[in-house]
């Protein structure tokens, strides 16, 4: 039975982070009540897996690591525009995938994720100019940045440690 508990987590885990998904494309909002499960299920799942994919110090690392720096980011940009510049639930959500990638996985789901936001950017400033037929214009551009952390953070775990959930799969069937 206890084989089956990691599965349950990560598909748990994926329909948190699909909803939060839909949730910050409408309302730009990241609810605690479901990042907080999030990072729970990250603690549980790897401690159903003995610690073995990630050990406790690696995942409470990127947990501080992954608030910390987006707690920077924002404070600065905050200073920087006057405005908040990036939303707590982002943060929270970096904090928390770092219990689930450990220090390089959110490290790589970070810049992975900038970086699908900025083409989500791109791409939405691209569509006004278009609709509204003028110049294209990033200055001020609202985009929910959870998506595309979101995008980051899968891409991360699944390169990071696809052979570990593969196993994890394989021993349950066997």
């Amino acid at each position: 039975m206890i084989e089956i508990l990691p599965i349950l987590c990560l598909i748990a885990a994926g329909v948190l982070l699909i909803t939060l998904s839909i949730i910050d494309f409408k309302t730009y909002l990241l609810p605690n009540i479901y990042v907080f499960p999030f990072a729970v299920l990250g603690i549980i799942f790897h401690y159903f897996t003995n610690f073995e994919i990630l050990t406790l110090s690696e995942i409470l690392t990127g947990g501080f690591v992954g608030y910390g720096i987006l707690f920077t980011i924002r404070f600065l940009g905050n200073k920087y525009y006057g405005q908040d510049s990036l939303g707590l639930g982002d943060v929270k959500l970096l904090g928390a995938s770092g219990l689930w990638l450990g220090l390089e996985g959110v490290l790589i789901a970070m810049t992975v994720g900038a970086f699908l936001g900025l083409v989500h950017g791109i791409i939405y400033a691209t569509s006004i100019s278009i609709k509204n037929k003028s110049k294209l214009s990033l200055a001020r551009l609202k985009i929910p940045a959870g998506p595309g952390f979101i995008g980051g953070i899968l891409i991360a775990f699944f390169w990071l440690f696809h052979s570990d959930i593969l196993r994890l799969f394989y021993s349950v069937g066997s």
